[in-house]
């Protein structure tokens, strides 16, 4: 087990990372952290009662360097229930970098291939109160366009979505 501390433009809060949970997105999130992804990236999906989505850098040649650093599913062995941090994907064995936080009990999401491989244990108000104003991303909804944010990185989201909360800094506490 090991901890996240997230420093962020609303407060701190703390992941717990499991590994016995889902070792391959825990040894990628470790991964992750440690290159400094998250640093100055943006919570670019915040969907009120279900999740916050981030884990794309703010800069694109970041973002690039991980688009295809796809590891295999781990096996669901936890729920997809409040607090709990699990990798998005694309589709099975496409994880790279981007992580979502259950605001609820999103356990359909259990069957469906989502492995939670932690979950938040200081600092949940932090996550409940990130902005949440955009809603679902382009084209469903008004928020950011995922590909947007992969190509221009903070320069587009500062420009068009000023109000996005962001991670100033995430740092392994072993």
């Amino acid at each position: 087990m090991y901890q996240v501390k997230f420093e962020t433009s609303k407060g701190d809060f703390t992941v717990e990372v499991h590994p016995e949970w889902a070792p391959l997105g825990a040894a990628q999130f470790k991964e992750i952290v440690e290159d400094g992804v998250f640093n100055e990236a943006r919570f670019f999906r915040v969907i009120e009662g279900f999740m916050v989505q981030f884990g794309i850098a703010g800069d694109p040649a970041v973002s690039a360097k991980w688009r295809n650093k796809q590891i295999k599913d781990d096996p669901t062995t936890q729920s997809n229930t409040r607090g709990m941090i699990t990798f998005a994907t694309a589709g099975p064995n496409t994880r790279t970098s981007q992580v979502f936080i259950n605001f609820g009990d999103n356990s359909f999401l259990d069957n469906q291939g989502f492995a939670p491989f932690g979950k938040v244990t200081e600092g949940m108000e932090v996550v409940d109160a990130l902005y949440a104003g955009y809603g679902e991303g382009a084209p469903q909804g008004r928020g950011p366009g995922q590909g947007q944010v992969q190509s221009k990185g903070n320069e587009y989201l500062k420009a068009d979505f000023p109000e996005l909360d962001y991670i100033k800094q995430a740092t392994v506490v072993e």
